[in-house]
């Protein structure tokens, strides 16, 4: 379980679901919507374990990651590998089966790019790796759209767009309270191959960017008042956050907002899903 990262399966699974339900102008069916979540769930879960898997040697190195099995050597490479093919497999036949090709295909295109084009190439080489990768760690609605829709319109596309540029405000704020840790892994992350300063000025523009791309949905007629006062509302309080962190930084502020943009995502797509059943 420790190896499938709960949490964070917990909320690209989250956004897949909204996605599912969004897809459709009336309720989805619930056979549908559970048949995908699993399938979602479970190639998600087989891409983190990949990451743990390439990534033990560096998290033994991190006091944040040190106790994880892979890291510790609990759990065995021939063992991580093994689960991940599992599961992985497990997942993609029932996409396949039971909800449709193209959702798989999907699916399985977003794991190689977080296993393999992420983990593998990105990370350990560029301190940009996260705005690159972001778009495996952002497909997740398009992946539920395509499961009820068996298409992936411009609407779905928007949603995968916030959570792409939501990423590097929400990573960089875990990054500059861990930089220590992530300058003992060798990983080339922002802050600690181009110092505090640039990574604060980064999150600060990226909330902005945030604030602008979340007005789309508005925008394009794809919600209503609903969306648009709870966007504007938390886009206010994340871009208040990114502006103590830029002028009057300290690491228990960037916990707070590291904490904060997960809240944030979470109440913007529930505001999304609130809207689409609730027109104002």
């Amino acid at each position: 379980m420790a190896l499938t990262k709960p949490r964070v399966t917990q909320l690209a699974v989250f956004c897949a679901v909204i996605g599912m339900f969004l897809a459709t102008p009336e309720l989805p069916s619930w056979r549908l919507v559970l048949a995908a979540t699993v399938g979602i769930w479970l190639l998600s879960g087989a891409a983190f374990a990949i990451n743990c898997l390439v990534e033990r040697e560096i998290d033994a190195r991190m006091a944040r990651t040190a106790r994880r099995a892979s890291a510790s050597g609990e759990i065995t490479p021939p063992q991580i590998l093994l689960f991940s093919a599992v599961i992985g497999a497990a997942g993609m036949w029932v996409l396949y089966s039971l909800v449709n090709p193209l959702t798989m295909w999907l699916t399985f295109a977003t794991f190689v790019g977080y296993a393999v084009i992420y983990t593998i190439i990105l990370k350990p080489a560029t301190p940009q790796n996260i705005v690159i990768g972001g778009l495996s760690g952002a497909m997740p609605p398009a992946l539920g759209w395509a499961a009820i829709a068996n298409d992936v319109p411009m609407q779905a596309w928007l949603l995968v767009l916030i959570i792409f540029v939501w990423t590097p405000p929400h990573f960089w704020a875990l990054a500059m309270y861990r930089r220590d840790d992530y300058a003992k892994s060798g990983l080339p992350m922002l802050p600690v191959t181009h110092g505090p300063e640039l990574t604060r000025f980064h999150i600060w523009l990226y909330t902005i960017a945030l604030f602008a791309t979340t007005m789309l949905p508005y925008a394009v007629h794809m919600s209503g008042l609903i969306y648009l006062v709870s966007a504007i509302i938390l886009g206010c309080i994340f871009l208040g956050y990114a502006w103590r962190i830029y002028r009057h930084y300290d690491d228990i502020l960037a916990r707070k907002t590291f904490i904060f943009s997960i809240i944030y995502l979470s109440l913007l797509f529930a505001a999304l899903l609130l809207d689409h059943y609730i027109k104002l």
